[in-house]
């Protein structure tokens, strides 16, 4: 299967799991701003440095290194079958600028060949899901305290430390982000119905029963 996904959802909504099972499934890469960040800051890229530059000031990365570091990455001879972004998009500008890069890349894909899917879930679904989000500092596993427990409490089944809790995921924080979701990112939706590849999923489900739905949809 040759095939670009778009995950779209907001925080808690579980696509970063999905995501990582898809992208071992069909054997194509998990493209995600955090990680993409991360990994040209420790091997001292030109986008690294300046990106480090902005983080070290507590300030936002511009988007225009964002969307340069996405480019770069999407770029690469493993995506050449496809891949998945998580994290990008996040408004019209950023999905406008992605049209660009599908223009000006080594790879082509078709419009069946790109597909954007909305992980759809109740906010106080997920205002729980979030407030119960644990996760463990040197593996990055991420746990819920209800839904998917580590078998030893309060510990990584991986790494077994400790686990913590972001500081955003409290209750204010996480309707606040919905919030922000709503009005920054979901306009989207539109933008990717209007294009013809929006398939929306119910995310609130089993992890199993979100992932069969989601290959159903992919499928189809």
């Amino acid at each position: 299967m040759k095939k670009v996904f778009i995950f779209l959802g907001p925080p808690g909504c579980g696509k970063g799991t999905q995501t990582d099972v898809l992208s071992k499934e069909l054997n194509i890469p998990h493209v995600d701003t955090g990680s993409l960040l991360r990994e040209n800051i420790k091997n001292e890229t030109e986008f690294g440095k300046i990106a480090k530059g902005f983080i070290d000031k507590g300030q936002l990365v511009p988007i225009e290194v964002v969307q340069s570091v996405i480019n770069e990455r999407i770029s690469r001879p493993d995506c050449k079958d496809g891949y998945i972004l998580d994290g990008f998009p996040r408004s019209i500008e950023q999905a406008q600028a992605l049209k660009n890069m599908w223009e000006n890349s080594p790879f082509k894909f078709s419009k069946d060949e790109k597909v954007a899917i909305y992980f759809d879930i109740p906010t106080d679904v997920l205002v729980e899901r979030l407030v119960n989000r644990r996760s463990c500092p040197k593996c990055g596993k991420i746990y819920n305290l209800k839904s998917s427990a580590p078998k030893n409490d309060g510990k990584c089944d991986i790494c077994n430390v400790e686990l913590v809790q972001r500081k955003d995921d409290t209750k204010e924080t996480a309707v606040l982000r919905f919030e922000t979701y709503n009005n920054e990112t979901k306009p989207l939706l539109d933008f990717y119905k209007k294009d013809g590849i929006l398939v929306q999923i119910n995310a609130n489900q089993s992890i199993e029963a979100v992932y069969n739905e989601l290959k159903n949809a992919i499928n189809d």
